[in-house]
């Protein structure tokens, strides 16, 4: 009798046949550590591993912990026809043809794909179309075009080089219709090398009994050991990838959008997810589409600056023309007359005349932007994601008689839609923040900056000594997984080739603007109720005192980072 997949979702699982033993060991020579070559992989899936590799997965919890997350993604793009690049014993394989999915299943390890067929056949007697395929000749072993391509399981991590991990997501990308998807999956190896090993043990290794840890980790090789409750234990050494690199390559490679999540959460707080799943789309969007193409992070950020009542406040009470941080003379100093300090600080730490052209990022109402054409009679663009605003900023630098000298684009400083070599200053005042992607952004300034330019912004960052968990109401406020810090935007800069990297430490200065804004709020309340609804003012009131909060206790930083190219 067969089974299905909804049986097991209903705890009718049956053990899996154990009758067969295999009794090939796996070979890592005298020196496992050294073992870092793609093709070894082959030599790790031996029989008595995959015998028991659904116990490590525990069909039922695997999907009771996923639920619907990959059917859903496949099916709001329309997908018919799939290739499971990285089948293993067929758990989505199984999964996909029990959804209706034309599904076709390749891996590189025959005795994987042995095993995957006959857990086809046990559960709901589906007859797996197999391939035995390298990925790196992808296209050589498996044909036809598909709709999807999906590499779960943490596989990709199997590639240990470069050069590798091009040609296999070439080969994806190749393989994909035009509008395809690729769905690629991945262990939080930022976590593991950062601050050590955790796991919920819920998401992807649910199995009872059986352990999944990490042996040895460097930045070039994660060795986990997998322990059996028979005591058996095998090993796999794999690459541990970071998430923004995967992200990287994928763009790189042509991937449009790219839509990271955190053990299937579009954000995932002060928790560290286990595994990274990334969803990059193919369909390649003209001008007039682009800004489909924005992450989730700068989706909800769009979202929230072109709403009414988010306009309303920050036109009427955060200044209504730089909307940022001010630098306060005292702690009663009008709001609009500390922003501007801030601009004008900025500006003193780089030279600036009529021939400088300015890029300026997440520009709100364009205050800064009025400010620095106004003063020195130089060029400055607005890229801003807000239309809300960018209509603002347009009509009061037009009223002003600066709007020869500024221009206004819709836009994403994720992607920004300038040439190479463009700008001779890239200044932003508090917006990375909003970004799900702070490398891209950083990558994406380094891009457009003229050589010898400079690099000029703040942003509310986390302190270097932060604990995230700390960061939690800021960041589900927001809808973000993280913030920025000094030492991240350091690394970043200097990675990219930028140099003098300084931050100035204006922290103090955080909570001193959350909360003289917060208190103008209050004090106008009654006034503001007829254009700013009351559960804005009561979430705005809220997210404000956790701005404070966090500033006071010494978790949050901000100051102003100035580099040159």
């Amino acid at each position: 009798m067969t089974k299905s997949v909804d049986d097991l979702a209903r705890g009718d699982q049956e053990s899996n046949d154990q009758d067969s033993v295999h009794l090939e060991e796996q070979a890592f020579g005298d020196n496992p550590l050294e073992v870092r070559d793609t093709d070894h992989y082959t030599q790790e899936y031996v029989g008595g591993f995959v015998d028991k590799w659904d116990d490590l997965i525990d069909w039922k919890a695997r999907y009771e912990s996923e639920g619907t997350f990959f059917i859903d993604q496949l099916r709001a793009r329309g997908v018919k026809t799939v290739l499971d690049a990285a089948t293993g014993t067929g758990f989505h394989s199984v999964r996909l043809l029990e959804e209706g999915f034309e599904t076709v299943s390749a891996d590189g390890s025959p005795q994987m794909l042995a095993k995957a067929f006959t857990n086809g056949l046990e559960y709901g007697g589906h007859i797996l179309r197999v391939v035995n395929a390298d990925w790196r000749w992808l296209n050589r072993d498996v044909h036809g075009e598909y709709d999807a391509i999906i590499c779960l399981g943490n596989s990709f991590t199997h590639l240990f080089s470069e050069r590798d991990r091009r040609k296999t997501l070439a080969e994806f990308y190749a393989m994909l219709k035009h509008d395809g998807v690729l769905i690629i999956d991945q262990r939080n190896y930022d976590s593991i090398l950062d601050t050590g090993f955790s796991s919920k043990h819920t998401y992807y290794y649910a199995g009872e009994d059986v352990s999944a840890e990490p042996d040895h980790i460097d930045d070039g090789l994660a060795r986990f050991k997998y322990t059996f409750p028979d005591k058996s234990e095998f090993f796999l050494n794999m690459y541990p990838l970071r998430k923004d690199y995967v992200r990287r390559l994928m763009r790189e490679v042509g991937f449009q959008r790219i839509d990271t999540y955190g053990d299937f959460q579009e954000t995932y707080g002060d928790t560290e997810p286990d595994f990274f799943i990334h969803v990059a789309e193919k369909n390649y969007r003209t001008e007039d589409e682009f800004l489909d193409m924005y992450s989730n992070a700068v989706h909800t950020a769009r979202d929230y600056y072109n709403s009414e009542d988010a306009d309303n406040f920050y036109y009427h009470v955060w200044g209504g023309n730089d909307i940022h941080v001010g630098l306060y003379q005292t702690p009663q100093e009008d709001i609009a007359a500390a922003s501007e300090r801030t601009v004008q600080r900025m500006a003193s730490k780089v030279d600036i005349d009529a021939n400088t052209t300015i890029l300026d990022l997440g520009a709100g109402y364009g205050g800064a932007a009025r400010y620095l054409a106004r003063t020195y009679g130089c060029k400055v663009t607005c890229l801003n994601l807000s239309e809300v605003e960018n209509q603002r900023n347009r009509e009061i630098s037009r009223a002003e008689g600066l709007d020869h000298l500024i221009e206004v684009a819709d836009g994403s400083f994720e992607d920004i839609p300038y040439q190479d070599n463009a700008f001779d200053i890239v200044w932003s005042q508090d917006s990375f923040l909003h970004s799900g992607d702070r490398t891209r952004v950083m990558e994406e300034i380094s891009r457009v900056l003229k050589p010898k330019g400079s690099v000029l912004f703040t942003d509310p960052m986390a302190a270097d000594s932060a604990e995230k968990s700390a960061l939690g109401p800021i960041l589900d406020r927001l809808h973000l997984d993280s913030l920025g810090s000094p030492s991240f935007y350091r690394k970043e800069l200097s990675r990219l080739g930028l140099q003098n990297v300084e931050f100035e430490d204006l922290s103090e200065y955080l909570p001193l603007h959350y909360g003289r804004v917060l208190e103008v709020l209050e004090s106008r309340e009654k006034e503001l109720a007829d254009f700013i609804g009351e559960e804005y003012r009561t979430r705005m009131k809220a997210g404000l005192r956790n701005w404070v909060q966090g500033g006071n206790g010494g978790n949050l930083a901000w100051g102003i980072i100035h580099a040159k190219a």
